[in-house]
């Protein structure tokens, strides 16, 4: 081992980002909370709102179409859809579909902060598959010559060292020297805490039940034992296989429904809250989580496109530029480079489509053969239909 790193530029001390091993036993990045839950990438994902902002922005970019360009002379792009890095993102590996990767690996970013994928080329220095890693086996190290290594613990146990060089590695915002991403799951470990708290609570009070209505005794005499007991197998009768139907009560006794307290509308407001809370995190818009407590006619599409500028804008730049810095040499990248075609979001909206084209085509943007192109329809003779 230290022969090889003098080879590489030599490091005998190392700084190491984590430990996989002691993941693997702690679960990751979890901890204990102030409100005593246990919050992990597993734990928090179980809340149903993280879920839905999670699969939010993952599916919503593992979606949209990813396109390779190639610039030409003249300064136009044209797309490249026979380089081999075109087919690389159609299918990263032999088990899952470009969707199916760019889904799981964003996914991973936004619940431990990282997502790596283990390079493998052929002959010619291209890549051929993108085999994913998960962010819990990985250990970034990084050497006194400034480089960094990564160190993967397989199904096995055996650990792989790897160079950057051979490690596609997308990350979420990560602290001033170290290429390592912030988990947000370990940012807002409190605020999840919470709210894997209000759920256990709720989650206790309803397995244990409460009385939904009281008997209140208005007469003079208490009742006795007997009649206690007819009371209470009248109550079960009706409460099993009795409903719809008339109760008679003693005379005397008074049912009286117990309403929503307020310690339960409390706890509403609290589950409430951290719906919200949990949206903020991850900058998702609460409608989209179908929490619609806020949501008007006229702003649900507002919000939609707050959803595309500030929160999913920056997973697909996070892409492309990952895809350029790390799948590209120096002199391919000048030449080549991915973007998604985020007007594949509109494909819902159809009035709001046929309006941009007529827009763009009125202004001598775009003509009539372009607008087919994005609508996915084949090519004709324009010139010869409108003479028709």
């Amino acid at each position: 081992m230290k022969i090889w790193d003098m080879l590489k530029g030599g490091a005998l001390r190392e700084t190491r980002a984590a430990d996989p091993s002691w993941d693997a036993l702690t679960g990751g990045a979890g901890a204990a909370t102030a409100s005593g839950m246990h919050v992990d990438a597993k734990s928090a994902e179980s809340l149903s709102t993280v879920y839905a902002c999670v699969q939010a922005l993952a599916e919503s970019t593992a979606c949209l179409p990813l396109h390779v360009y190639r610039r030409t002379d003249a300064g136009d792009r044209e797309r490249a859809d026979g380089h081999w890095l075109s087919r690389l993102l159609d299918s990263p590996n032999d088990y899952q579909t470009g969707m199916e990767y760019r889904e799981s690996q964003t996914a991973a970013i936004l619940l431990h902060g990282n997502s790596y994928a283990r390079k493998e080329l052929n002959g010619a220095g291209e890549v051929v598959s993108l085999q994913p890693m998960h962010p819990q086996r990985v250990t970034v190290v990084r050497l006194d010559n400034g480089r960094y290594r990564y160190d993967w613990t397989d199904d096995s146990g055996k650990v792989h060292r790897l160079l950057a060089d051979e490690v596609l590695h997308l990350k979420d915002r990560s602290e001033p020297g170290s290429i390592v991403g912030k988990s947000r799951i370990a940012i807002a470990r409190e605020n999840l805490g919470l709210a894997l708290a209000l759920r256990k609570h709720g989650a206790n009070t309803f397995s244990r039940g409460r009385p939904s209505a009281v008997l209140l005794n208005e007469g003079k005499r208490d009742f006795t034992t007997e009649e206690l007991k007819t009371i209470s197998e009248r109550l079960e009768y009706f409460a099993s296989a009795g409903a719809g139907r008339v109760m008679n009560l003693p005379r005397g006794v008074k049912w009286e429904n117990i309403g929503i307290s307020n310690e339960d509308m409390e706890f509403i407001a609290a589950q409430q809250f951290s719906v919200a809370d949990i949206c903020r995190i991850f900058r998702v818009p609460p409608v989209l989580v179908q929490d619609l407590t806020h949501a008007t006619y006229s702003n649900v599409d507002r919000l939609g496109d707050y959803f595309v500028s500030f929160a999913l804008q920056r997973w697909l730049t996070c892409w492309e530029e990952g895809i350029s810095r790390s799948l590209l040499g120096p002199i391919a990248r000048q030449r080549y480079y991915a973007e998604h075609q985020t007007g594949g979001l509109l494909r819902a909206q159809p009035k709001e489509r046929s309006e941009f084209y007529k827009t763009m085509i009125d202004a001598g943007v775009m003509d009539a053969g372009e607008c087919r192109k994005l609508e996915n329809l084949p090519q004709r003779d324009v010139d010869a239909a409108n003479a028709s």
